[in-house]
């Protein structure tokens, strides 16, 4: 079983589960493997009010080594977008990451680096 997140594909861009926001975030991939933090599930939730976007992030492991890094490149990545002046990261370990969090894409892409989804 995988898991489907918001997209401009398959909602409206004023939908309120931000489908443009999530779509940016698939240009941030992880370090060590080029798999988006969407298609590998890290994004819990995400709201945007009044240019302030929150985010609920987890990590595969609590000692994952690129933490800063990819809330660095979240922000970064977010602060382009039209509208975004703020981002708010939380990192939340409830629910724990599962491999359940993946996309299709995201276990393809696992695949084809031989690692097993």
């Amino acid at each position: 079983m995988t898991t489907i997140y918001p997209s401009l594909e398959n909602q409206p861009g004023n939908d309120t589960t931000c489908p443009a926001l999530w779509d940016a975030l698939r240009d941030v991939t992880d370090p060590e493997i080029p798999i988006s933090v969407v298609d590998m599930g890290l994004i819990v939730a995400m709201a945007e009010q009044d240019g302030i976007v929150g985010i609920k992030l987890t990590f595969t492991a609590m000692g994952c080594p690129a933490m800063d890094f990819i809330m660095d490149d979240i922000r970064a990545r977010l602060l382009q977008e039209p509208g975004v002046r703020e981002v708010r990261i939380d990192i939340v370990w409830d629910p724990v990451w599962t491999k359940a969090r993946l996309t299709e894409e995201g276990i393809e892409i696992l695949h084809s680096w031989g690692v097993s989804a």
